[in-house]
């Protein structure tokens, strides 16, 4: 099925040694041979009517399949549970990465698959990008079978790329892997033993620093010591609030801060408190509070 394994050693295609596909599939195109892809693997194959037992193996690969042509009844076996599937064009399957399955279906028109295989190197950088050190693939599966046009798109437009180099299909690797692995990733569990860790004090600490200048996610998250993925979603767990919409509430206090002690236009304390206007200050201002600035300093 897959005759150049041993030329790339960034994918987990091992377990394909000694498959023998012949029985089930005619491949009809592959991108390695057509295009001297090495990023990603595009295959397509035309499908026999009938199997009773396929056995696929486990690889760690990230591997998405979408039927462009038939209508089958699929039902895959994997880890003793079954799960039935109407395959028709548009339909989306993601087998799970380190699982075995064995599928067996019966298709009423010739059946035809596109299939990609993003590299296990790809999908352990893009999770360590994501900030993550557990991946619910399960959840992602069952997330792509669903249907995602993004991912529906990108594959069909794999299949028509024509003469595109391996920059191509390496740009289209990494982004489909951000965009699925992105609905699996976990980060790593929080200490719940008491309050927040000393990385949510030290983001707070710098937000309260420099609640008059510019500060991004990028800056807090580095301080925290996390990708930016990883500390938007940990910050929120642990103070259930975004970092912007808790920046933003800090800078609010100060501002009411600053207009009850008098003295400053609120002009100024828009420039004090990181607002880029006074206009920015009052709609933010009422948001929270209910009041314009001018109306609470009046109070």
């Amino acid at each position: 099925m897959l005759d150049v394994v041993c030329d790339a050693p960034d994918f987990d295609l091992e377990p394909y040694t000694g498959f023998d596909a012949n029985p089930y599939v005619e491949r009809t195109f592959s991108s390695w041979d057509g295009l001297g892809w090495r990023s990603l693997l595009l295959q397509r194959f035309d499908h026999t009517a009938r199997v009773e037992r396929m056995a696929l193996p486990a690889t760690e690969d990230l591997h998405l399949v979408l039927t462009v042509a038939g209508d089958a009844a699929m039902e895959t076996c994997t880890g003793g549970r079954r799960r039935q599937r109407h395959w028709t064009p548009g339909q989306l399957d993601m087998a799970v990465p380190g699982v075995a399955s064995v599928r067996r279906y019966r298709s009423v028109v010739p059946m035809r698959t596109l299939q990609v295989h993003i590299p296990r190197v790809t999908v352990a950088r893009t999770v360590e990008q994501l900030g993550g050190e557990r991946v619910d693939y399960e959840r992602m599966a069952a997330a792509v079978a669903s249907g995602d046009p993004l991912v529906e798109h990108t594959m069909r437009s794999l299949g028509a790329a024509g003469e595109a180099d391996d920059l191509y299909a390496e740009s289209a690797a990494t982004f489909l892997a951000v965009h699925v692995l992105s609905r699996g990733v976990r980060p790593p569990k929080l200490d719940r033993s008491g309050a927040a860790g000393p990385w949510t004090h030290k983001a707070v600490a710098m937000m309260r620093d420099r609640l008059g200048g510019p500060l991004t996610v990028a800056d807090l998250a580095a301080e925290a010591g996390f990708s930016v993925y990883h500390f938007i979603r940990a910050f929120k767990d642990a103070t259930g609030e975004t970092p912007h919409r808790y920046l933003t509430r800090l800078r609010i206090e100060e501002a009411q801060r600053l207009l009850r002690a008098g003295g400053l236009s609120v002009a100024q304390v828009a420039t004090r408190c990181g607002f880029g206007s006074p206009g920015s200050l009052s709609t933010a201002f009422l948001r929270h509070t209910g009041v314009r600035p001018s109306a609470y300093r009046n109070r």
